[in-house]
């Protein structure tokens, strides 16, 4: 019996080897593969000192002989770039990010669809079915406080309490298009519906929400120093980063929280696609993940904690509801015109 016993376990560590084996030549291939093309172009929407470039050399010390390119512009810039690079006939990218890039580059079938290596670890509504995107890194909008304006237990903490006349003429918001005042809107009517959701923003309109011609992040600034009492829909880990150098500021995880996700693509003809499906592999893979964690950015991977755990669901206990990007696409411009029509 004994000798049974041992028989199975040795076939049981020969098989394991053997499949450790076979894993590592298949990534070995791919890596192969990938320091033959010798290059890889990334069009990112990420800061490049703060996350871009940080990835970009731990890639390459990863994979030696492959050289990461940067381009950096916002989403819709990006997207633009593309499609104009396909309209002349050069592409010139291989990966491609944003939280609005992949829409309009789907419509025009110019995103390759790929499963990266480790998108088994996160859940079905950050990933693409066929392939075509992946999350990378999430955002959650929320209300900022000036602590030294609105005293510790006397934040909203519902939509309703939005309503309090307190509140009026102390709340203000972004008009920048798929933040601020346009996504509050937006998940107003995703969450209540379209008619208690129309009711509640007629009852809103009567706060005077002050309408801002800046982004998110410098409303947030205007918060700080004491022109608002409250912004609607900042990100909230822009608060953290900002409390952390002593501003009076805090987030508030007032539900329901909306969730856009910044979203990883390989481009269609890309002119490095073995270094493109790897680089994917590695933007989703845990050890990258952290470096966005270390980089104040929000890890899409649920196996990794932001720097601030509380910023995320799983550390903070709240609840999100994450928006894919085709969302975002279909409904900004009607989210948007409701705003002006409601709030200017």
């Amino acid at each position: 019996m004994k000798s049974l016993n041992m028989i199975g376990r040795l076939f049981a560590v020969s098989t394991m080897a053997a499949l450790t084996s076979v894993a590592a030549i298949a990534q070995d291939a791919g890596y192969e593969a990938a320091r033959k093309e010798g290059a890889l172009v990334w069009y990112t929407t990420f800061i490049v000192p703060q996350a871009a470039q940080p990835i970009a050399d731990a890639f390459m010390k990863k994979y030696p002989g492959i050289k990461v390119s940067l381009s950096r512009a916002d989403s819709i810039p990006t997207a633009l770039k593309i499609l104009t690079e396909a309209k002349a006939g050069r592409i010139q990218a291989d990966v491609t990010d944003g939280i609005e890039t992949a829409p309009p580059l789907l419509k025009e079938n110019l995103l390759a669809s790929y499963v990266p290596k480790g998108s088994e670890d996160y859940p079905a509504e950050l990933k693409d079915p066929k392939g075509y995107w992946h999350a990378v890194g999430l955002y959650f909008f929320t209300p900022g406080v000036n602590t030294n304006l609105v005293p510790k237990g006397t934040e909203p903490r519902k939509l309703e309490d939005l309503l309090d006349p307190k509140w009026k003429g102390k709340m203000a918001w972004s008009m920048a298009s798929g933040t601020g005042g346009s996504a509050f809107i937006g998940k107003v009517l995703m969450t209540l519906g379209e008619d208690r959701g129309m009711a509640y923003l007629q009852q809103l309109r009567k706060q005077n929400v002050v309408n801002v011609g800046i982004t998110a992040r410098a409303i947030l600034d205007e918060v700080i120093n004491g022109e608002y009492p409250m912004a609607l829909e900042i990100f909230n880990h822009h608060a953290v980063i900002s409390a952390a150098k002593g501003a009076p500021v805090t987030w508030i995880p007032l539900e329901p929280i909306l969730a856009p996700m910044a979203v990883a693509s390989v481009v269609k003809d890309a002119p490095h696609p073995a270094a493109a499906r790897l680089f994917l592999d590695y933007l989703v893979s845990e050890e990258c993940q952290k470096i966005f964690a270390d980089a104040d950015y929000l890890p899409a991977n649920p196996k990794v904690a932001a720097r601030t755990p509380s910023l995320k669901p799983e550390g903070g206990g709240f609840k999100a509801m994450f928006m894919p990007p085709g969302v975002m696409a279909e409904n900004s411009e009607r989210w948007s015109k409701l705003r002006k029509d409601l709030f200017d």
